[in-house]
């Protein structure tokens, strides 16, 4: 397994249209924090020019992350898929295979996030108005968005590997990250028991994140991870075991 975590890894680190997105992400966080900046120097009715508004622009796109972490898991499961016949015929397993693609470009893409928190905290901190608070209250929000968000990257890797569309899994990502609990509340509303379900799916939980963090009340909260892990679970042993039985073409 190691052997082929290495020439994977040697192979994501060629990939310049991964390092391209990652430095666009970053100018984009630093250009908003810029914009807000010259406004609020430039206009002192300005309410916009706050390290909580500049933070809220990141809780209330978990869905938007979700889709660029499309990209990333991309890097591995896109035209290099036509390579696993060849590592198979070597004797790599299909399990490694799997595994190894969603450690090395899930790690990637904790990189990245990570630094652009980071990068965040630096600019809005430094640029922005701000209270003794926002930074545990966007710090607290975003570990409450964090399994949401990775049960959205463990779906894609599996339907990547499973060889879905990409216009396909953005659709999945779409109804079930933002458009579930409307259809839901509708389907379960005549169902004593059931009508309060969608309070618990994705796309409701990242509304909920957002407004307490908004109210300044947020608090960590085991709903967003028992959610986020029960899909992550379902998606990836079905995944893994999809992905093993599968004929590779």
């Amino acid at each position: 397994m190691i052997n082929y975590m290495k020439s994977e890894y040697y192979r994501l680190l060629r990939k310049k249209g991964l390092h391209f997105t990652s430095l666009i992400c970053f100018l984009l966080i630093a250009a908003a924090a810029a914009v807000l900046y010259y406004f609020g120097q430039h206009d002192p009715n300005f309410p916009y020019g706050t390290s909580e508004f500049f933070y809220s622009n990141v809780i209330s796109g978990g869905l938007l992350i979700i889709i660029v972490g499309v990209l990333f898991n991309s890097a591995l499961t896109g035209k290099d898929m036509s390579l696993i016949k060849q590592s198979i015929s070597f004797g790599i397993s299909r399990n490694i295979i799997f595994w190894s693609k969603l450690i090395l470009t899930l790690s990637y893409f904790l990189l990245i996030c990570v630094v652009g928190m980071l990068l965040m905290i630096a600019l809005g901190e430094n640029l922005l108005n701000s209270d003794n608070q926002s930074v545990r209250h966007f710090l607290i929000a975003s570990v409450n968005m964090a399994p949401l968000v990775l049960s959205g990257f463990f779906l894609t890797h599996t339907l990547k590997m499973l060889k879905v569309g990409e216009v396909y899994i953005i659709i999945v990502l779409i109804f079930i990250f933002g458009l579930s609990s409307n259809l839901l509340r509708i389907l379960f509303r005549p169902f004593t028991g059931l009508n309060e379900l969608y309070k618990y799916v994705p796309n409701t939980l990242l509304n909920d994140n957002l407004i307490s963090f908004m109210d300044g009340t947020v608090q960590f909260g085991y709903q967003y991870w028992v959610v986020g892990i029960v899909i992550s679970l379902i998606a990836l042993l079905i995944g893994a075991k999809r992905f093993a039985n599968r004929n590779i073409n």
